[in-house]
């Protein structure tokens, strides 16, 4: 095969190690059923030999009278009108409708969570056999749970595999060597019968995709202006915010009080949020995709007359702190160590022992004047650099992070938001500690210590008395974040630059 293909011979062996495959039946799904196949995401359809490959591909299964698996669904979502109208060009966008990647859009769809409900066979295996299914998308990210909330598996491929892996229908097959498919004459189609060579696809490429494709696109059609044109917004030197908006809400970063951790000489009696393992990711802390029904965020919405089809995802609600501050460590696969073995937005109150939500905890730690940390392991906000995973932490009320090692963006946008990121020593760990969440931690000198790069002292006290001493230190790079904590981060910066 050519070598713009990644090798796939052990995708079948990852899924089969991390499924649950359920006795086979003749109406049951294979294993390692697709649930999702979408080609999608900016990032890769903006490549015009990878999708024209897709075409071809396309073309060539529907010349041998081949469909995509009847519980896959299908998507195509570029992020420019520029490729639909080079694909129509080559004509090869009807091959691509044929197998059920029509346009759904323009942007981020599946890739950001927004590939709506599954086919009812792929739905009902999940949540009625507790079958593991599996997407293949074209897109960027794959963290767990940010597809769709009953996916188990997701794999990247390019947009010529996912039309590939839509015809067999399930993943657990070495691609390069098992036929994918059986034509109208019951003949086993492989891959390499219907992969186009590198140059029919340059060919194709050099003949449709041109300067004018592009300066097309690039002005808005009559509908979209008209549209636009239609808009109205009223005028003035404050922007008027609207009482009844669900998705733009004034924030309260210029309000609220953060100012406290970082300039505090000394910090008693901080309780423990939660504890997370190695490479928490900001999806897991603050997830762009679905808003469940039962989940805080979702109970919110419905509590101000929003009904559950029309919640959107996260990243739809990202003007809307409430939203927001309610997802925080709230990833339907998220682990915190004091949930009691639960994934989600759960954690354990104490003294109480109570297990609750996240931010029902952390507005009862608020109403006690309660400090709160977070535990994690090494990496910690592994991933794309979400703004809204130092921010949701900063607002329910963590002062302070400490972890083994942070993702370097990540440790940026904590300090930003005046939460403290803290290393453990090289010795220390939550496990090296046996830290459970019950313990009370006491902080000697931060104010002073952050600004001289020193070990800031610290005493747990366990549930049963017992108290041990340990040093953390500030992961601070610079006197400029340094004095960005004392300051309580960004917004509080600002603010008092600007009243000076």
């Amino acid at each position: 095969m050519p070598h713009v293909r990644q090798d796939t011979s052990t995708v079948a062996a990852s899924f089969r190690a991390r499924s649950k495959v359920a006795p086979r039946t003749p109406d049951a799904l294979p294993e390692g059923a697709i649930g999702i196949a979408a080609i999608t995401s900016c990032t890769n359809t903006s490549n015009p030999h990878g999708m024209i490959r897709a075409g071809l591909l396309a073309r060539a299964a529907v010349a041998r009278g081949l469909q995509s698996a009847p519980w896959v669904k299908t998507s195509l979502a570029p992020g420019s009108t520029a490729v639909t109208t080079y694909l129509a060009r080559a004509g090869l966008l009807a091959p691509l409708e044929a197998l059920g990647f029509a346009v759904v859009g323009y942007g981020c769809t599946t890739c950001a969570g927004k590939s709506g409900p599954l086919k009812p066979l792929a739905a009902s295996a999940v949540e009625q056999e507790g079958r593991t299914i599996a997407a293949v998308l074209s897109g960027n990210r794959n963290f767990d749970g940010r597809i769709h909330r009953l996916v188990g598996a997701n794999y990247l491929c390019s947009p010529a595999l996912v039309v590939a892996f839509a015809l067999a229908g399930r993943v657990a097959i070495d691609i390069d060597r098992d036929p994918i498919a059986r034509d109208r004459n019951g003949a086993p189609v492989f891959l390499r019968d219907l992969w186009p060579n590198d140059a029919e696809v340059e060919a194709v490429v050099r003949r449709t995709v041109t300067p004018e494709v592009f300066v097309s696109t690039a002005q808005p059609s009559p509908l979209v202006k008209a549209s636009w044109d239609a808009l109205t917004a009223k005028r003035g030197v404050l922007f008027e915010w609207d009482a009844t908006s669900s998705y733009i809400v004034e924030p309260p970063f210029f309000s609220a009080d953060h100012a406290g951790f970082a300039s505090a000489g000394r910090v008693e009696g901080a309780r423990v949020l939660g504890i997370y393992g190695d490479n928490l990711t900001t999806d897991h802390v603050s997830p762009g995709g679905e808003i469940p029904s039962d989940s805080p965020a979702g109970q919110y919405l419905q509590s101000v007359g929003v009904k559950p089809a029309a919640f959107n995802t996260y990243v739809g609600r990202r003007g809307n702190h409430h939203v927001m501050m309610r997802g925080t460590y709230g990833n339907v696969r998220i682990r915190n160590r004091m949930a009691d073995g639960r994934e989600g937005w759960w954690t354990t109150i104490h003294p109480e022992g109570e297990l609750m939500t996240i931010p029902e905890a952390a507005s009862r730690y608020r109403a006690r004047s309660v400090p709160l940390i977070v535990l994690g392991g090494r990496n910690f906000g592994a991933g794309s650099s979400r703004d809204w995973a130092a921010k949701g932490p900063a607002l329910l009320g963590v002062g302070a992070v400490i972890a083994r090692s942070f993702e370097r963006i990540h440790r940026s946008n904590l300090i930003g938001v005046g939460v403290v990121p803290l290393r453990f020593g090289d010795q220390d760990s939550v496990e090296a500690l046996k830290l459970v969440g019950s313990e009370v931690f006491s902080f000697e000198g931060i104010d002073q210590c952050i600004a001289a790069r020193r070990p800031i002292g610290v005493t747990v006290r366990r549930s049963n008395g017992a108290e041990l001493s340990l040093a953390v230190t500030a992961d601070v790079r610079s006197d400029a974040e340094a004095e960005l904590l004392r300051s309580g981060g960004m917004f509080q910066a600002a603010l008092d630059a600007a009243l000076a």
